[in-house]
């Protein structure tokens, strides 16, 4: 992508493998890595960002397509939204490659990438709630080929962050081989930014229900007690059905955790949430109400 914006970056770089642009980065630490640029090139023609200089991966194929790994699928980071939209994905990570479909029009997700929705960390980034309900990890390439693991959960929360020279080279994705769902509203009708997304994961290896809630917080959120209470209902072992009460009561659940109620004032009752808030909460519910009956189906 180009940009019209002045005193564009002096100079870019385009490394041909992931230990060339980790080097590319330590020797320019004021470089910044730039993929398919949606968000990255957005902020330099608005005047926000005036980048030293740029380091391209788009020539880097090694981070472009996916493997499996014991269990798992090892997701290069400069895959497209587009690419992860395709049947053959699909079949591999239904909830990702939904979200991948989500993510925008066709102009953004034939650019935009896996790594840089993660890196960009977006409270709207639509991958981003599959990924923590999936408990992906990332593989982070670093100066002298060093390689090391942290949980996507981390980097988003703040725990742990890139260091110097490193750059997100794939993200682990558990193979469950078990139904697993992505929905989210949009302000408006066809491809938008969500208001609310919500990503579950059913997996019977281990009898849980994994939820994760996106666009409504700095960071994707984890009902935990939610997920621990449905999972405890549900007959593994049977037919995995549930009550429709129990799938609304479920959708209830997420929502009050994710938005809860303001907290009394003192000796003074807890104000009620504004309408916008309170129709945010509904809109959790349904979400999360309609992904538990979709992945039970």
């Amino acid at each position: 992508m180009t940009t019209h914006a002045p005193q564009a970056a002096q100079s870019v770089t385009l490394p041909a493998s992931l230990d060339e642009a980790v080097a590319a980065l330590t020797a320019m630490p004021a470089a910044v890595p730039v993929a398919g640029g949606t968000d990255l090139m957005a902020s330099v023609n608005s005047g926000q960002l005036r980048p030293a200089a740029l380091v391209g991966l788009g020539r880097i194929s090694e981070i472009r397509g996916w493997q499996y790994q014991d269990g798992n699928a090892l997701l290069g980071a400069g895959l497209t939204h587009a690419r992860m939209g395709r049947p053959d994905f699909a079949a591999l990570i239904p909830a990702l490659a939904a979200a991948a479909r989500a993510a925008g029009p066709p102009q953004i997700r034939n650019a935009g990438t896996l790594g840089g929705n993660i890196v960009t960390a977006a409270p709207t980034g639509d991958t981003l709630p599959v990924l923590a309900a999936m408990e992906a990890t990332l593989v982070i390439a670093g100066p002298g080929g060093a390689r090391r693991e942290t949980p996507v959960s981390h980097l988003l929360a703040g725990r742990d962050m890139l260091g110097a020279g490193e750059l997100i080279g794939f993200v682990r994705v558990p193979l469950l081989h078990a139904p697993q769902v992505f929905f989210k509203a949009t302000g408006r009708t066809g491809p938008g930014r969500a208001t609310a997304s919500v990503a579950l994961v059913l997996d019977p290896a281990r009898r849980e229900v994994r939820c994760a809630v996106g666009a409504i917080a700095p960071m994707p959120l984890r009902p935990l007690e939610a997920e621990r209470w449905i999972a405890s209902l549900i007959e593994w072992d049977a037919d995995r059905k549930l009550a429709p009460e129990a799938c609304a009561a479920f959708g209830e659940y997420v929502a009050v955790a994710c938005i809860p109620d303001p907290a009394p004032d003192g000796a003074e009752a807890a104000p009620p949430l504004p309408p916008a808030v309170l129709h945010l909460r509904r809109t959790v519910a349904a979400l999360a109400r309609r992904a538990l009956g979709r992945a039970l189906s």
